[in-house]
């Protein structure tokens, strides 16, 4: 029941569903690169990657300092969620979110791994699509005077 649960609460929240869209579809994404896509603070990224791992539903693969995810192997977890995992990604796929979640992942895909976390630790985005709120988030001048 607990592995279930697990499942459940992974696949219950859109950005985890956006995670395992892209790595769907592309395999193997580092941290970094998770990061730009859903443009969240790294701790809520490796949150969502956390829970994802922990539902068994991702790997993780060390090199370096980076860590790359990617969809774990169908045998490594119960064919039922196989099938919820593979319906999921089906449906969100025909989402709006998602077809933008593909535009922007090819743009974030065009830098190295140390190219875009030394972007990201500077305060840039990558990419032109960049959402406005993340990059107004980030900038002192943002925060309203008292």
């Amino acid at each position: 029941m607990r592995n279930i649960l697990a499942i459940t609460k992974a696949l219950g929240d859109l950005n985890r569903v956006r995670i395992l869209c892209a790595l769907s579809e592309r395999g193997e994404l580092c941290v970094c690169q998770v990061q730009e896509l859903l443009a969240l603070a790294p701790s809520s990224t490796s949150k969502h990657l956390s829970i994802l791992a922990n539902a068994g539903l991702l790997a993780v693969r060390k090199e370096g300092r980076w860590a790359y995810y990617s969809v774990a192997e169908e045998s490594d977890f119960p064919e039922e969620a196989a099938q919820i995992v593979t319906w999921v990604t089906r449906q969100a796929a025909k989402e709006k979110a998602i077809h933008e979640d593909r535009k922007r992942l090819k743009e974030i895909l065009s830098y190295s791994p140390e190219e875009l976390c030394q972007r990201l630790a500077n305060g840039q985005p990558c990419c032109s699509s960049a959402p406005e709120t993340r990059a107004v988030a980030k900038s002192p001048r943002a925060t309203p005077a008292r």
